[in-house]
C-alpha cells in the first residue's frame, strides 16, 4: 500500500483519459559495501513528465525500437513477448528500448562482442552515444557500427505499470532489473537529468520520506520491492509475475489519491475522475 502523505500537485482540466505509451525503465543495481546498490536519477525541473522526480532511467519506444536488431543474445523475442505479455514484435521494441535508454541516459551498455563476452570499457562510444540520444543514430545501427550484440540475457522482467488514467501524459512502462557490467560506469550525464548517483532502496525511500527527492508511485513501490533482497545475485534470480498494474483513483475532497491492488479502498476505487483545477493527485 501506497503511503498515505504521497500527494503532489495535478494540472490537467477535465479530459478523456490519453492512451499510454509504450515505454521501457531499467533498475541498474550493484552489491555495494552495506548491499544491494540501485542507480537513480533525478529528473530536471519543469520536464513535461515527471519534472523533479527521481527515478530509473529510462523512456518511450522509439519506432525504430520496432525494427529490433539481428544483433541479439540471449532469450530470444518469443520469450520476452510470454514474459511481458505482449506482441513479439512490442516485446523486441521494449528490449531494445530498455537497452537503448540506459545507454543514452546513464552511458551503461548491456551489449556484448559476443554472446559470452560483456563489453567492459565503453569510454569509445561517447559520440556514438549522443548520435543514438540524438535519434541521429538507431541501436541496431550502433551496434552493427560497433560490431556488438544486445545482451538480453543481462536483463530480467520486473513489473509493468500504467499511468493513471488521471493523467495528462500516460505510459505502459515495463520494468526491468540488470546487474552493472563490469568495468562500466554509469555516469547520469543526460540533458534529462540534474542529478544522478548510487543509494540503497531503502535509503532511497527514506529520502522521499525526509523530503529531499520526489518519488512516483511506482518508483516507490519498486524500490520497495528491491529493499527486501540483499544481493544483486538475489534479486535477478527472483521469479516474478508480470501482472499489468493500473493504478485506481479516490477521491477525498480536493486530494485524487492513488490506490494499487491490496488496498482495501481498491475494490471502491475508478479508473478515472476527473480534475478540477484545484485538484491534487497522489504521487509525491
Amino acid at each position: 500500500m501506497l503511503p498515505e502523505e504521497m500527494v503532489g500537485t495535478h494540472n490537467a482540466a477535465d479530459q478523456p483519459p490519453v492512451t499510454p505509451r509504450d515505454a521501457a525503465t531499467v533498475m541498474v543495481v550493484r552489491d555495494g559495501t552495506a548491499g544491494l546498490e540501485v542507480f537513480l536519477l533525478r529528473r530536471v525541473v519543469g520536464m513535461a513528465f515527471a519534472g523533479g522526480m527521481t527515478v530509473f532511467p529510462g523512456g518511450g519506444v522509439d519506432p525504430r525500437d520496432m525494427d529490433g536488431t539481428d544483433a541479439w543474445a540471449g532469450p530470444p523475442p518469443s520469450w520476452w513477448a510470454e514474459r511481458l505479455g505482449a506482441p513479439e514484435q512490442l516485446a523486441t521494441a521494449l528490449v531494445c528500448a530498455a537497452v537503448r535508454e540506459t545507454f543514452e541516459e546513464c552511458g551503461v551498455l548491456l551489449a556484448g562482442i559476443g554472446p559470452d563476452r560483456v563489453i567492459g570499457d565503453v569510454t569509445g562510444f561517447t559520440l556514438a552515444r549522443r548520435a543514438v540520444e540524438r535519434r541521429d543514430l538507431s541501436l541496431a545501427g550502433f551496434l552493427d557500427q560497433a560490431g556488438l550484440v544486445l545482451r538480453a540475457d543481462l536483463l530480467r522482467p520486473w513489473a509493468n505499470w500504467v499511468t493513471p488514467e488521471a493523467e495528462p501524459r500516460r505510459y505502459d512502462t515495463r520494468f526491468f532489473l540488470a546487474e552493472l557490467p563490469e568495468g562500466q560506469w554509469p555516469d547520469g550525464a543526460t540533458s534529462e537529468a540534474d542529478r544522478s548517483g548510487w543509494r540503497r532502496p531503502a535509503e532511497a525511500i527514506d529520502d522521499w520520506r525526509a523530503g529531499r527527492s520526489g518519488l512516483l508511485p511506482p518508483t516507490w513501490t519498486t524500490l520497495a520491492e528491491l529493499a527486501e533482497f540483499d544481493t544483486v545475485a538475489s534479486a535477478m534470480a527472483a521469479t516474478r509475475t508480470i501482472d499489468k498494474v493500473v493504478p485506481k483513483v479516490i477521491r477525498e475532497g480536493s486530494v485524487l489519491r492513488v490506490v494499487l491492488p491490496g488496498d482495501p479502498r481498491w475494490e471502491t476505487a475508478s479508473t478515472h475522475l476527473d480534475a478540477g483545477p484545484g485538484d491534487e493527485l497522489a504521487h509525491p
